[in-house]
């Protein structure tokens, strides 16, 4: 296809594609961060704001090259750094967006040298600036970034990653992020590698090519406005992990230890229960008493602040967690606002709207309505939050599905459906049917890994589990198994198998690591899964092939296997001919008696007339091989 071709066919594709294509519940910054919400520019979600190839010859209007070589040459832009970092802005201010570009190193002065997707870069190239950035050495601890330069011209790297290949020279990789607000995904060939929400945001910043001693060439830079709902899984990421009451299996649940165990787990998510207390002070504790996680005794309601401030919430678990204390919620909140992380705010029990108040309160006293998701079992404390704060993100919480969850979701504007594992993964058509409303499906509370491959498969966007850290390996490992050198093996027929036109072999192809694949038989495609029809094969050699891509490369594989003639493959082909009777008849009595010249002419007779065509040549082919042996 030309580039112009693609150019017209990416313009006018389905402004629907764009519409699922994000998920920002991101973690593990330990930065500070700027929480004022930008004002995004006025682009829809799927509307494509940049669209170049380059094929015009010259640099696109609007483009500034601020330092640096940049110009377009064999299709590409080219960007050169002899020594230090230079860039080119272009775009506009975006709140909720991805930016995808193919990217290759033609030289480096060393493998540390790198380029960058500026993600939030004023237009004249000032400070700060956010940027995601890839090595060409990108196989190292830190090949790939999420970084700042700040107003002292000094780096704050807050992420680091690796890929499970290098980028190297002459290669293209193809580089995708995906912004919401403070947070963003890395995307390396496809795969999610990185997340951050340690973003800064600016008010008018845009987008940004960058290159530090080196040279690199650019294709195909989109950057595509998305749906403020970023709680989609996007095709390429992990499921999001939440740690139910912080990392509740490693330390004592809803205090700001487990919090911080949680975040150094790696958890996208804090989850944490909220109730007051009988002075209206928010607090965070699951149980509506504090017998079972503190020395105390009663209802939450029943005790002042002081008095559940003074109780130890940290011994029951374990000794070396003596004197830890019940967390407020503004405390939670400012321990995430200074140290990193996302909270999933489960209002528990009952709250009558002034209650719900309160906490819409502590939030934006604390400036984290960006990174606070409401969720309860309690509808009408939904129907609070929404009324009084509905720039808070809201989901439902269920122990089994609603009889139609995609209309209660659409009522109760919910941003997030929230069952039970259990449930979901008994009807599990419903994540589809929920992310085609534009609606995430977040799991509960799953602590096992067969559980969590099952909710993966399926689509579930988020799991809440108690066991942070080992949900996050393994997702780590999901994601390296990936983005492993793909395979593709033809399983059935197998290669040089001989057949006959009676048997119905079910073409299996197996695959690791392929992201596409395609299967031809003789050139014709076929479809994997279903059994080949022999029948209106020529008798002799035929060829399967496979081809599949992943993000490593894309490989092949060929079978061949031999439609042989025989005596049972030409009864089948008789009897499943749909002759007329009589014709029928006399095929069967001719094949019964050996007598396959006969059959051969006679069903030539018949072709066309009580016989289809195409049918009668290979009963008649068939006939005569058998009648020459």
């Amino acid at each position: 296809m030309s580039k112009s071709a693609d150019l017209l066919r990416r313009r006018f594709r389905p402004r629907s594609i764009a519409a699922l294509t994000a998920l920002a519940l991101t973690g593990g910054a330990l930065a500070a961060v700027n929480l004022t919400t930008p004002t995004s520019a006025a682009a829809e979600p799927g509307d494509v704001v940049v669209n170049e190839n380059f094929s015009s010859g010259t640099l696109p209007a609007g483009w500034r090259a601020i330092d640096g070589e940049w110009k377009v040459e064999n299709g590409r832009l080219r960007g050169t750094a002899t020594s230090g970092t230079k860039k080119i802005t272009f775009g506009r201010h975006l709140t909720d967006f991805r930016f995808e570009a193919t990217v290759r190193f033609e030289a480096v002065n060393e493998a540390t040298r790198w380029t960058s997707l500026g993600l939030d870069v004023p237009a004249d190239g000032r400070t700060p600036w956010w940027i995601a950035t890839m090595r060409s050495g990108t196989t190292a601890a830190n090949g790939l970034e999420f970084a700042q330069l700040t107003t002292a011209n000094a780096w704050n790297v807050t992420n680091t990653g690796s890929a499970p290949y290098p980028a190297g020279t002459g290669r293209d990789i193809k580089v995708a992020i995906e912004v919401h607000g403070n947070q963003a995904r890395w995307f390396f060939d496809g795969r999610q590698l990185l997340r951050t929400t340690s973003l800064t945001r600016s008010a008018d910043g845009g987008q940004a090519l960058i290159v530090n001693g080196s040279t690199v060439s650019f294709d195909d830079v989109r950057v595509t406005e998305l749906p403020p709902n970023g709680y989609l899984r996007p095709a390429g990421s992990p499921v999001t992990v939440i740690a139910h009451r912080g990392a509740s299996s490693a330390a004592p649940e809803n205090t700001l230890v487990s919090q911080e165990v949680a975040r150094r787990a790696g958890a996208d998510w804090i989850e944490n229960d909220v109730q007051p207390s009988r002075d209206g002070v928010p607090f965070v504790l699951h149980d509506g008493t504090v017998d079972r996680t503190t020395e105390g005794t009663g209802p939450i309601r029943n005790l002042t602040a002081a008095q559940l401030k003074a109780l130890d919430a940290g011994s029951w678990f374990a000794p070396q967690y003596a004197g830890q204390r019940l967390p407020t919620l503004a405390e939670q909140l400012a321990d995430l606002r200074t140290r990193g992380g996302n909270l999933l705010l489960e209002i528990k029990g009952a709250h009558s709207r002034d209650e719900v108040a309160t906490i819409v309160e502590v939030i934006r006293a604390e400036q984290m309505t960006s990174r606070v998701f409401i969720q309860s079992f309690e509808i009408d404390a939904l129907r609070h939050s929404y009324a009084l704060a509905p720039e808070l993100p809201i989901g439902l919480l269920r122990g089994s599905l609603d009889a139609d969850p995609v209309a209660l979701a659409k009522e109760l504007h919910l941003t997030a459906y929230n069952p039970a594992a259990g449930a979901l993964l008994g009807k599990p058509g419903i994540v589809t049917d929920l992310h085609a409303a534009g609606v995430a499906v977040m799991a509960w509370t799953v602590n096992s890994a067969a559980q969590w491959q099952q909710l993966e498969r399926i689509g579930t966007d988020g799991i809440i589990t108690d066991r942070p850290a080992e949900l996050a390996g393994w997702n780590a490992a999901l994601m390296q198994g990936a983005a492993a050198e793909p395979a593709v093996s033809i399983a059935s027929p197998v290669d040089g198998a001989k057949l006959d036109r009676a048997q119905q072999p079910v073409l299996a192809v197996t695959r690791t690591a392929v992201d596409t694949l395609t299967v031809t038989l003789d050139g014709a495609p076929v479809e994997p899964g279903k059994p080949l029809d022999l029948t209106g094969l020529a008798a002799g050699t035929h060829t399967v092939k496979a081809e599949g891509t992943g993000p490593a490369g894309t490989v092949s594989a060929t079978a061949t296997f031999t439609v042989t003639v025989t005596r049972a493959g030409l009864a089948h082909l008789v009897l499943g001919s749909g002759a007329e009777a009589p014709t029928l008849q006399v095929l069967t009595a001719h094949l019964a008696g050996g007598r396959y010249a006969e059959l051969a002419a006679h069903a030539e007779r018949q072709a066309g007339r009580t016989l289809d065509r195409t049918v009668a040549a290979t009963i008649a082919a068939d006939a005569r091989a058998l009648a020459a042996n």
